[in-house]
């Protein structure tokens, strides 16, 4: 395949409209990109199998498409049903992260490669499993239940985004060098591997791809995805993306989530 253009693209809030289902508008502009020989990679903190189910349903298992899972922890080629690359957290790290959460009040999770992992049942896991569409398992020990390392952990709190403020902050200190921590959204506050982020992500799949850097642009709405709005040639915040990703972005859709944004930024940047 000739080098194109290549698009990254977050899900939540940004691909995704509030009901969590992709417009006619814009699967319409994605075929065409796809059409013209460029590429399309759905970014997401979302785990493999929870993208991998939006990717199916969107029809981008063809060659040229790729997705960014775990928030750059692992790099997956969509059509041929491989991972390029991925890192995990250090088992101690997430026992660690388990026993701070507990001591906080804070619910909690883990991954394998198809469930979540929390402790106990809660309206923080419900909300969590009918967004996401996983299905969850419950283990009196999470970390000792684990058969490998993980790629990220993730709290939540559904009510009270200082709680989580606080919490990352009181261990910036002990996480620097050893975790990269970062909001998803208001309720999730994630720990990925040190080093990785969407950012880091676009860099290796330019280079594994040989795409020059000049022919990427990158969509997103939330904190998580500053570094990949950075990172690419032209960084696009969603209309109603928060603050920080707005102030970060090169360009800004005169259209939200819920109005085919992504279709804008595909004919206005993209489309021949």
């Amino acid at each position: 395949m000739q080098a194109g253009k290549i698009l990254f693209v977050d899900l939540d809030a940004t691909l995704l409209s509030d009901d969590k289902t992709v417009s006619k508008g814009n699967r319409h502009a994605i075929r065409k990109a796809l059409d013209q020989g460029n590429y399309v990679v759905v970014a997401t903190g979302r785990p493999v199998e929870s993208g991998r189910i939006v990717v199916k349903e969107l029809g981008l298992t063809m060659p040229g498409c790729y997705m960014i899972a775990f928030n750059g922890s692992v790099l997956y080629d969509c059509s041929a049903d491989r991972v390029l690359y991925n890192k995990t957290v250090p088992i101690h790290y997430v026992y660690q992260l388990f026993e701070k959460a507990r001591q906080a009040g804070i619910y909690i999770q883990t991954y394998n490669q198809m469930e979540v992992l929390t402790e106990k049942h809660s309206k923080e896991l419900d909300y969590y499993t009918e967004h996401s569409k996983m299905r969850y398992k419950l283990l009196p020990d999470v970390v000792a239940g684990l058969e490998e390392e993980p790629h990220k952990v993730l709290l939540i709190s559904l009510e009270d985004q200082k709680l989580l403020e606080d919490f990352e902050q009181e261990n910036a200190a002990w996480a620097e060098g050893k975790l990269n921590s970062f909001f998803s959204s208001t309720k999730y506050l994630e720990y990925c591997p040190a080093g990785v982020s969407k950012g880091m992500a676009i860099e290796y799949l330019c280079n594994f791809l040989n795409i020059p850097i000049e022919n990427t642009i990158a969509v997103g709405d939330e904190r998580n995805d500053i570094s990949m709005i950075k990172a690419a040639h032209i960084g696009i915040a969603v209309q109603n993306a928060v603050d920080a990703a707005k102030e970060a972005a090169d360009d800004i859709t005169e259209n939200d989530n819920n109005h085919d944004a992504i279709a804008e930024v595909i004919g206005k940047y993209i489309l021949l």
